[in-house]
């Protein structure tokens, strides 16, 4: 924009309306702009799909520390080459056997 305080303006008039036409058009296009994205659809919109990418993250995250997990004790129980190691397998199995037994004879008690 040129200071029109200080020199006086050498446009024409055809030219001074062709540039208010189109800084019209500019403003109108900015306003529509603004009322679209102020809209209570488009917020809405929006935040649905900040919400959608949260979770989407987050679910990929528990995802992935679920999957090590699994990976960390599918190891601890079957050796590189798929075969199960009974070595760790029978004392989980037993101690699992023993909880079991234990809590069905306390419910046991409890009842009768």
């Amino acid at each position: 924009m040129s200071d029109t305080s200080s020199t006086p303006d050498s446009r024409t008039p055809a030219q001074i309306e062709a540039d208010i036409e189109r800084r019209r058009e500019t403003l109108a296009e900015t306003l529509d702009e603004i009322g679209v994205r102020v809209h209570p659809k488009t917020i809405v919109g929006d935040a649905k799909a900040k919400v959608a990418s949260s979770v989407d993250q987050t679910l990929g995250r528990a995802y992935v520390g679920v999957n090590r997990a699994v990976s960390d004790v599918r190891g601890q129980f079957v050796t590189a080459d798929g075969a199960p190691r009974l070595d760790r397998i029978v004392p989980v199995v037993l101690v699992v056997v023993g909880v079991v037994g234990l809590l069905t004879l306390s419910t046991r008690r409890r009842r009768g």
